[in-house]
């Protein structure tokens, strides 16, 4: 069965969505349907009871995020599709410590692929489960927020709560 929940943080609705306790979308919004779609779970018209509100285990490590606690997340399972080089990528994500960023071409260099910046780039903007797995952390070759999926704004706040200091 596959699940959502609704939660009120200070970047404004978050909504998670789980198959059987793994996160497999997230994000910024209060539309179940496009959040889940990200997860490709198409969930629209009669086939909208695919998805169901309930309880995620996931909500209270978000809770704990924005109170504070930098390691929440750390134990939340997630669960997303993608081609070999974007799991590679999601992995690479997942290794930022909070607090940080890295450029879309270190990521590059780092995966071993160093002309491979804008390929980091797409695969960041297919990220399904923003949060649990930080593109947030990633900007652009001159230091400059990028694109971000929920918005620019829930980007830089996201990097000055862990303390990230903006131009």
């Amino acid at each position: 069965m596959i699940v959502y929940q609704h939660l009120d943080t200070p970047d404004g609705p978050f909504l998670i969505v789980e198959r059987d306790g793994a996160v497999i979308a997230s994000g910024w919004t209060a539309d179940a349907v496009a959040v889940a779609a990200r997860g490709g779970i198409h969930a629209t018209g009669s086939g909208a009871s695919e998805i169901q509100p309930g309880e995620c285990l996931a909500t209270a490590a978000v809770l704990a995020l924005y109170a504070g606690d930098d390691a929440a997340l750390d134990g939340v399972r997630v669960e997303q599709g993608g081609t070999e080089f974007q799991r590679e990528v999601w992995g690479a994500l997942r290794e930022i410590p909070r607090g940080q960023v890295r450029r879309y071409g270190e990521l590059a260099v780092a995966l071993g692929r160093p002309g491979a910046s804008r390929a980091v780039g797409a695969a960041c903007g297919r990220n399904a489960v923003a949060l649990f797995v930080p593109c947030h952390r990633v900007v652009g070759a001159r230091g400059a927020l990028t694109g971000f999926a929920w918005g620019v704004e829930v980007k830089r706040s996201l990097l000055e709560r862990e303390g990230v200091t903006l131009a």
